[in-house]
């Protein structure tokens, strides 16, 4: 999915991804994500607290990508005029910037 989307990504960049891109560290060496277990081979104690830390910093992502989906602003197909995609794209989340404040 990585490869077809053809997005550029600096080698500098880290990019943590869930499990569902199990190739992307042959693409992108900056990468992270996390240990998957097996029947055949348990997660550790250590592979726990790993994929623990690599959720905890995933899922404040997830939350805005939660968050900008109740707008349908990414749960649907955009309909409307093209011109203005980002510019109400940025005042959803100006909203949402805002809403973590209080």
């Amino acid at each position: 999915m990585f490869k077809q989307s053809k997005v550029r990504v600096l080698p500098e960049t880290k990019l943590s991804a869930d499990t569902g891109f199990i190739g992307i560290k042959k693409i992108h060496a900056n990468s992270e994500l996390p240990i998957k277990s097996s029947k055949l081979k348990p997660l550790t104690h250590d592979d726990k607290v790993y994929n623990r830390s690599v959720s905890s910093e995933r899922v404040l992502v997830e939350n805005v990508i939660g968050f900008l989906k109740r707008f349908k602003i990414l749960a649907d197909r955009y309909r409307n005029r093209r011109k203005r995609f980002g510019l109400r794209f940025n005042l959803i989340a100006g909203i949402c910037n805002f809403d973590s404040l209080i």
